[in-house]
């Protein structure tokens, strides 16, 4: 038997396809399906089986397709409801994949119905388990997405789920979760590890170490906010999502960018960040490409909403629109590229041009006291109240588009952890003609210049 990894670390996801040399099954693919159909064809095997663990939150499946594609039965949980054909099973149920079996484990917690897939071998002993959005490396799947008045009992049923998987499997088997690389969809941070163990885990995973309650008030109060866009997601899955398109969108002239932008439609510009703050479309916004891009632009998306894209390359304006299309966002309706600095080909005139200053923590410390200027945080308010520079302002950024009204006249300096989001929440105000300044910089550097007020 043979596993392989499709990483998606965009959204911090991966799937698998598991053969046997001859057959396959897939666990929970993602929309872009050509990835697991590339990933069959160098293993030289036929995909029979699609698994999914349970109704994603994170993003659009593309277990529906991939069954249509491949004519593989397309396996959910029994107590799922959708609107498609579908084979269903139970707890405890056993399919034939070729040589193999997987057997269902109903594990719910991060959703009522979740189940993960162990994999025996011919003589039937379990040598992996697939477990979704349960046991994650070192931490679990978080308990809160189907609303809170689900939380409390979800979280009891996650503790008693993960302590099923570790106490009916052996030390030895293999664990392989769906979430836990960067996917919000993980209660806490995950240990970093590229691979665990049952045994491991027993060492290590708070659900193991700890007892109930202590494991509950601890995953509850860790709980922090996460994406818009995955109210929209189950939605989508439960109805069957509709293929894919990787199409390059229409191109888009300087006219027509400069009336969409005029228009107030969503013009984005996926250049690096300095290349942005050095000159840009007065209007757009930015959102560098970056394995952040699609979970930040998903965000703040006002959903349905058209969109247009700027890359300084063609396969940069692919990459976005299979990002865009792996959380549901098709609505794509034309994009630009252009591969000077300043943009000066997609400028009708100079004045469609504006920049902002980029500056460090150390810049802050030397000017603060200099001139009357705004401290603009765009980070969490679980990470702002944790470590904090003296009077800053703390607007998360997906709550940027709906408060920047509260963001005082002056002088903006926007920071966060990295510099990532401050310089999407700096291009949003920039489009109202405010005077900003981009502070591109790892937030342990404030510390070091003595900026830094600890909670």
């Amino acid at each position: 038997m043979h596993i392989s990894t499709i990483e998606t670390s965009s959204l911090g996801d991966r799937s698998y396809l598991v053969d046997d040399g001859a057959v396959a099954a897939v666990i929970d693919p993602q929309r872009d399906v050509d990835r697991a159909l590339g990933a069959a064809g160098e293993r030289g095997v036929t995909i029979t089986h699609v698994f999914e663990t349970h109704i994603h939150n994170d993003y659009v499946t593309g277990g529906l397709e991939l069954s249509r594609v491949t004519g593989a039965q397309y396996v959910l949980s029994e107590m799922d409801d959708v609107d498609f054909r579908h084979r269903a099973i139970s707890d405890g149920e056993v399919l034939k994949v070729g040589a193999m079996r997987f057997q269902a484990m109903h594990t719910p917690g991060h959703t009522h119905h979740h189940l993960s897939y162990v994999l025996l071998d011919e003589a039937g002993e379990p040598k992996a388990v697939f477990t979704g959005g349960s046991l994650l490396y070192g931490t679990t799947g978080r308990t809160d997405l189907l609303g809170p008045e689900h939380t409390t009992d979800l979280s009891h049923k996650q503790f008693h789920s993960v302590r099923k998987l570790a106490e009916e499997l052996p030390p030895n088997v293999e664990v392989y979760p769906t979430h836990g690389f960067g996917s919000f969809c993980s209660a806490t941070q995950s240990s970093g590890n590229e691979s665990s163990t049952i045994g491991e885990e027993r060492q290590a995973n708070p659900a193991l170490t700890h007892d109930e309650q202590t494991y509950v008030d601890d995953l509850m109060a860790g709980l922090s906010d996460y994406p818009a866009y995955y109210a929209h997601m189950g939605v989508i899955n439960s109805q069957g999502p509709e293929p894919i398109d990787l199409r390059a969108p229409e191109p888009v002239d300087a006219a027509a960018l400069r009336q969409r932008i005029d228009d107030g439609e969503w013009v984005v510009d996926l250049r690096q960040r300095r290349a942005f703050a050095a000159g840009h479309l007065a209007g757009t916004m930015g959102f560098e490409l970056s394995t952040s891009f699609v979970t930040y632009l998903g965000w703040l998306y006002q959903w349905g909403a058209p969109i247009t894209l700027i890359g300084g390359t063609t396969e940069q304006v692919l990459d976005a629109r299979r990002d865009l299309a792996r959380i549901g966002i098709d609505n794509v309706t034309g994009a630009a590229v252009s591969s000077h600095e300043h943009l000066a080909d997609l400028a009708l005139a100079a004045s469609d041009v504006r920049s902002y200053r980029v500056a460090s923590f150390a810049d802050l410390a030397r000017e603060k006291d200099a001139r009357e200027l705004v401290v603009l945080d765009a980070r969490r308010k679980d990470e702002h109240n944790a470590s904090a520079i003296p009077g800053a302002l703390n607007i998360p950024i997906h709550e940027v588009l709906s408060r920047r009204d509260e963001v005082p006249d002056g002088e903006i300096w926007v920071h966060c952890e990295s510099g990532y989001r401050a310089s999407i929440t700096a291009s949003i105000l920039d489009r109202d003609g405010r005077e900003i300044v981009l502070i591109d910089d790892d937030f342990d550097e404030a510390g070091q210049h003595g900026l830094i007020e600890e909670s």
